[in-house]
């Protein structure tokens, strides 16, 4: 029998800015991505001042840490190009990749510099051209989520990708609600394989639900990539902790999605290596309900079917029904041709 190997869906692990601009924070978070089995734990690179305008006014998930302007938040949660390069070292020294999004052009070139092959378009991005051309010149493959989009807005920057030479086979699409945390109401999961049939592309589905059933769930309908916002302490100050995991959970949900990855399995229905051994213990022989003389005629008043199985199963009692018997049984003796 041919081994199915099943397939292996990316976990991104999002430390975004739960680092409060602390380096060693930053470093913290990715040794709870190793340990919880994420493929990589990605961070975010901006310059606060080519990302927003002064006056602008932060969306009501992110005054929870108590900020009014965008500009003062961001600039709390940076880290300098030095930090990003001592960082991503760190990650490849503990053995998960290190991955970051970038918000602006400039940090497009930083993380080039760092020699960034896979990279993610965060939903807010997924309308700006000279960002998403740029990606799509350099990138070995591209991870577009689409919070707010439509699916016309997909197919837009689907067509910018490609025409800045990487091809739809290189893209993975992301499910997204960028509400946090999402309310399940909202999650419609189901979009996620709409996005796949329209564009025939890879799917997968970033999460701002609490807990982890949702991006379990989106595994078992097809997702190859998920991403999940995690934090060391969710009472910690930032626009993310809230609806973030904590390590433990993390952990939880990565060891889940590993479960359904296995039990997803094959599409064929047949009997498993597994199960094989108890078959005949669980399904039904013809025996001898009473005794029977020979020359007797066999009735369902005089045989019956009971566990274990036997050469003379269950399937063939039509067949045995209405014969005569050539010996004597004793009750619950198994009939036999």
């Amino acid at each position: 029998m041919t081994n199915h190997q099943p397939q292996h869906v990316t976990v991104i692990a999002e430390a975004g800015v739960n680092h409060n601009g602390s380096l060693a924070t930053a470093k913290r978070l990715a040794d709870a991505a190793a340990a919880a089995g994420a493929d990589f734990v990605k961070f975010q690179t901006f310059d606060p001042k080519a990302l927003v305008v002064e006056t602008a006014r932060t969306a009501d998930y992110q005054r929870a840490g108590g900020y009014e302007s965008q500009l003062d938040m961001l600039s709390k949660l940076t880290l300098t190009p030095e930090e990003q390069a001592e960082l991503k070292e760190y990650c490849e020294f503990i053995g998960i990749a290190f991955l970051s999004t970038a918000f602006d052009l400039g940090s497009v070139s930083l993380l080039q510099d760092l020699g960034q092959k896979t990279w993610k378009i965060p939903s807010g991005e997924i309308t700006n051209i000279p960002l998403i051309e740029k990606i799509g010149s350099i990138a070995d493959d591209v991870i577009l989520s689409t919070g707010m989009a439509t699916l016309g807005e997909i197919e837009v920057a689907l067509t910018w990708l490609q025409g800045a030479g990487c091809p739809r086979d290189r893209v993975t699409v992301l499910h997204c609600n960028t509400e946090y945390p999402t309310p399940y109401h909202d999650v419609h999961l189901r979009a996620m394989q709409t996005i796949g049939q329209a564009f025939n592309v890879r799917v997968g589905y970033s999460d701002h639900t609490m807990g982890i059933e949702v991006p379990v769930a989106a595994v078992a309908l097809g997702a190859t990539v998920i991403e999940k916002h995690f934090t060391l302490d969710r009472t910690r100050p930032g626009p993310d902790q809230k609806a973030s995991l904590e390590p433990e959970e993390l952990t939880a949900m990565v060891v889940a999605i590993r479960n359904i990855e296995q039990a997803l399995g094959r599409p064929e229905k047949r009997v498993s290596d597994s199960e094989r051994k108890n078959i005949s213990s669980v399904r039904k022989g013809i025996y001898a309900a009473r005794a029977i003389k020979p020359g007797e005629v066999l009735t369902p008043d005089n045989i019956s079917t009971k566990r274990p199985a036997h050469d003379v199963d269950a399937t063939q009692w039509n067949r045995v029904v209405g014969r005569k018997t050539v010996r004597q049984y004793e009750p619950d003796e198994a009939i036999e041709w």
